[in-house]
């Protein structure tokens, strides 16, 4: 067995995570196929045997491609991340996984205010070449590809479910749309899984792990999408939310983000402008960058004042204010600066801390 088939057979059983077999391919000399052998539990999450051979056959019946850690093809930007899924199921273009990415997510309930944001967020990111990831789920999700569509861009979708028990089914017509237009539907569960409680929260960590950078757009105080924007940001992806009515059930989750650090935004300008650092396209013309003055000290006097009182626990910006010294609005100045040049990532309470 290979380890590409020993990725799919752990991701076929039940009880084993990305932590757990690094664990056991340590102990069984760094392979995963060789994990696999020395595993004594080879039993599917149905309760029968593990067969990859069916599952592989599946996938080439569905036109879908498995895709594992051990392929060329499995995204970068999830490479060493926790959780990071085991095989990842796809319909469509591969190669859609790994193109520059915003998820945009929100509510399922939309007000008509959220559904016309969303879409135009979705569409102006698509036209500016940016690749919008969602979940497929009604509402806010459902707008963004929708947006991306048509603006003839590029969109991925992922599901809480195998491919062939897809769900929600009336977006069925959608995923089929996604995928012929040049994107992908992706999951990480196997065959005949079904949508539950547990595999919605999965779900949400590959949207943002694949993102570069997450924008809620619109969505209540108890919503799956704040998982979603709280996995973002213990990833170090920025963290974006789109204001609206302060009265608004709707919009108090967003609301509570930006109170809490999440970038403000009000279009696809101000979404662009925080993430084109991160983009991988590189310019038509490469030169040479130009070698830094080891003298000269990548931060300016004042966020100094901040990166002194900065660590990897985080620290809140009252105390910032309190051990800087600095102005409330002026700290809040200099860790938004901070964040955008990659030097700290904002944690929830609004507390900053070191990039992981």
């Amino acid at each position: 067995m290979s380890d590409r088939q020993a990725y799919i057979a752990f991701n076929l059983t039940d009880h084993i995570g990305p932590a757990k077999l690094e664990r056991l391919a340590e102990a069984a000399g760094g392979s995963v196929a060789a994990a696999w052998e020395a595993y004594p539990e080879k039993v599917s999450r149905t309760g029968g045997e593990v067969d990859v051979a069916a599952e592989e056959e599946l996938a080439k019946r569905y036109g879908v491609k498995i895709v594992t850690p051990a392929d060329e093809g499995y995204p970068a930007r999830l490479r060493g991340v926790p959780g990071a899924p085991l095989a990842l199921y796809v319909k469509g273009d591969v190669a859609a996984l790994s193109k520059p990415m915003v998820a945009i997510v929100g509510t399922r309930r939309a007000t008509q205010y959220g559904h016309a944001v969303a879409h135009r967020l979705a569409a102006d990111l698509a036209s500016a070449g940016w690749c919008v990831v969602s979940g497929l789920a009604l509402g806010i999700d459902a707008d963004g590809h929708r947006g991306a569509l048509d603006a003839r861009g590029l969109t991925v979708g992922v599901i809480g479910s195998g491919l062939d028990r897809f769900y929600p089914e009336r977006n069925r017509d959608l995923a089929r749309e996604i995928v012929a237009n040049g994107g992908a539907v992706a999951s990480q569960f196997p065959f005949g899984r079904p949508a539950d409680e547990q595999t919605f929260p999965i779900r949400n960590h590959v949207v943002a792990a694949l993102a570069q950078g997450v924008v809620a757009v619109e969505c209540p105080q108890k919503s799956g999408t704040l998982i979603t924007t709280g996995i973002a940001g213990d990833l170090g992806r920025p963290v974006m939310a789109v204001p609206g009515q302060v009265n608004s059930h709707m919009s108090a989750g967003c609301l509570d983000l930006i109170r809490n650090g999440a970038i403000l935004v009000r279009n696809a300008d101000d979404i662009i402008e925080v993430l084109s650092p991160l983009s991988p396209r590189k310019p038509a013309k490469e030169e040479p960058a130009p070698a830094r003055d080891p003298e000269v000290p990548p931060y300016t006097v004042e966020e100094s004042l901040v990166m002194l009182h900065v660590d990897a626990v985080g620290v809140s910006v009252d105390e910032l204010v309190a051990k800087t010294g600095l102005p409330p609005r002026k700290v809040n100045s200099l860790a938004m600066e901070l964040r955008l040049k990659g030097f700290v990532r904002f944690l929830p309470g609004n507390r900053i801390a070191l990039p992981r």
